[in-house]
């Protein structure tokens, strides 16, 4: 019975036509891993909400470039939602899911339900540095204590020897670094490029929540960091900061939360060009539909 989404007969019955090996307990999955592990292959995990497109399958490829065997899990967390209307709202397109899990080669899926991943209450809070409270910290107060409880629930159930996220969510990518820094875990955390639409959205779950209107708008984010990256040898920080924040501003329906030009290990905003690295992150609420974004400079 797969336990995740309410999924009828008809759903569970396409499923097995794909012949996806779709698992929804951690002793299955370690059941079906473990003669692979005694053969040597590397595994890789690949965690994702659902809502899978592009930019998801892009994690799946360069996976397979470096494992012999891809695990990719689907999973809503509830615990990194900080507004219960965010999570309910949170878009769960199951047979569009498997569809391209199944395209893109997908070796095994995981698709726990709450319960098996939180089978009792339990206090989860670890020392993630003072990146945690800055920037998407500051919006989201908490956020990052759910995610790396989660990502260290499905390092345990997988055991991979690595793996794959997406750029896009930089600051996420750096606090499960610390993570796995603090639990002294030995597999690699590897983030892979952001992808974008041809128009240079990047792609997101979150899209599907844009109107036509809205989804035009988002893409200042995109045109801004660009300017940023751009002009960056040119022009000093501060201009750069005042010229992206002025073309978001000023673009109607879309509400700006931060845009910044910081170190990509401490996400504290730097001043210096020379500095060996920067990225540029840029946050905003674009109709009714919270987006991130970000560029590295150097």
């Amino acid at each position: 019975m797969f336990c995740w989404y309410n999924i009828n007969t008809q759903i569970a019955t396409e499923i097995l036509k794909l012949g996806l090996e779709v698992i929804n307990t951690i002793a299955a999955l370690k059941m079906l891993l473990q003669p692979r592990k005694l053969a040597k292959q590397k595994i890789a995990l690949v965690p994702t909400m659902g809502a899978l497109h592009k930019g998801h399958v892009s994690l799946i490829k360069i996976a397979q470039q470096n494992a012999d065997i891809v695990v990719c899990s689907i999973f809503v967390n509830p615990t990194q939602f900080t507004d219960p209307k965010d999570l309910e709202k949170y878009p769960r397109p199951l047979e569009h899911d498997i569809e391209m899990l199944q395209e893109a080669g997908c070796d095994y899926v995981f698709m726990p339900s709450v319960k098996e991943m939180y089978p009792v209450q339990e206090h989860w809070h670890i020392d993630l540095g003072n990146a945690e409270f800055l920037l998407e910290g500051e919006f989201r107060k908490g956020h990052y204590q759910g995610v790396t409880q989660i990502v260290k629930k499905l390092l345990d159930a997988v055991e991979p020897d690595m793996a794959f996220f997406g750029q896009k969510d930089f600051q996420q990518v750096l606090m499960i670094r610390n993570m796995a820094a603090h639990f002294d875990l030995s597999l690699q955390i590897i983030s892979c490029p952001i992808i974008r639409e041809d128009d240079g959205l990047a792609m997101s779950s979150r899209n599907i929540h844009l109107s036509p209107v809205d989804r035009k708008n988002a893409l200042v984010l995109s045109r801004a960091l660009q300017y940023v990256k751009d002009h960056f040898e040119h022009d000093s920080i501060a201009d750069l900061l005042k010229e992206a924040t002025r073309m978001i501003n000023v673009t109607e329906g879309v509400a700006l939360d931060y845009f910044t030009i910081a170190d990509p290990e401490t996400l504290l905003p730097e001043d210096d060009k020379n500095a060996k690295h920067l990225v540029a992150l840029v946050a905003a609420k674009v109709g009714e539909t919270r987006l991130i974004d970000n560029m590295m400079l150097n």
